[in-house]
């Protein structure tokens, strides 16, 4: 009799043993237990620790509540501007009611995923490509919009969206590189000319301060000698400077006489009168020399 008792005692500790091993599960931290029982939601989602449910009637299922990382497939698309592109991007996203994204969506990454893609093709149709290169915080907000507002009702919230990459087609990488070359050269050019702009005033003002003291030029000339000649090269170069030349005319202007004129030896007039010269002719002589005229 005490046998069959313990015999007993022992299977129904056995059969308790399996039940707790079956019955028992642990949720994590970062996790939340939404149970549903005979496939009836039953109360609020089970806090992290240990918990009991009954095996063959409840089912337990765990939903991450961290943040997701989900990256969206490279789309390709046309811009409004008529320019074929192909962009990717990143999502990250949690969830903040388990139930709902138990509840009210099969499957609540996959989801996300095809929204993601659908909304960057459509942010892809509506930007231009300035807008893809350099204003992609604005393009950021309007894609994070387009996810957050159905994904709401899935229980989930969208942290932030942001676009990785722009892949361009190659003639579009030339085009822009040589727009980016002529833009520089473009700058580079206003750059020089105003350096001249600027230096030709310096040089205007240096000229007049010349002008007003003329021993300054012949200074700077014996500078630009004394320049030369440090570099020891066997031929030296003088300037000669203008003002000298003209100096030199202004001498030469101021030392003739007044009302001095060149003149010239002309023949005397022939009297109008007066027959022309009768030139007589002889033949020639055997020979072949013709003896000179005479008037």
């Amino acid at each position: 009799m005490i046998e069959a008792l313990v015999s007993a005692a022992v299977a129904v500790g056995c059969a308790g043993g399996v039940y707790a091993a079956a019955a028992a599960r642990v949720v994590k931290q970062y996790e939340r237990g939404v149970v549903l029982r005979l496939g009836r939601l039953l109360g609020e989602p089970r806090p992290p620790g240990f918990t009991m449910v009954i095996p063959g009637v409840d089912r337990l299922r765990k939903v991450n509540m961290q943040i997701v990382t989900l990256p969206v497939p490279a789309q390709e698309g046309i811009t409004r501007d008529n320019v074929t592109v192909r962009v990717d991007a990143v999502v990250y996203f949690k969830v903040h009611d388990a139930v709902s994204a138990v509840i009210n969506v099969e499957d609540y990454r996959f989801a996300v995923s095809q929204m993601a893609q659908t909304s960057l093709r459509s942010i892809i149709g509506k930007s231009d490509l300035d807008d893809l290169l350099s204003n992609r915080e604005k393009l950021n907000q309007g894609l994070e919009l387009m996810i957050d507002s159905p994904a709401v009702g899935w229980g989930v919230q969208v942290d932030r969206v942001e676009i990785k990459d722009v892949s361009l087609p190659e003639s579009m990488k030339r085009s822009m590189a040589r727009q980016a070359e002529a833009d520089r050269e473009r700058r580079a050019r206003i750059i020089n000319a105003d350096a001249e702009l600027q230096a030709s005033k310096v040089l205007a003002e240096a000229a007049q301060q010349m002008a007003d003291t003329p021993a300054a030029l012949q200074l700077r000339l014996l500078q630009t000698v004394v320049a030369v000649a440090a570099e020891k090269n066997s031929t030296l170069v003088l300037p000669f400077p203008v003002e000298l030349l003209r100096f030199l005319e202004r001498a030469h202007q101021e030392g003739q006489p007044d009302g001095a004129q060149e003149t010239t030896t002309q023949p005397p007039a022939r009297p109008a009168s007066a027959p022309p010269p009768e030139v007589t002719s002889r033949p020639p002589k055997a020979d072949g020399v013709t003896p000179p005229s005479t008037e």
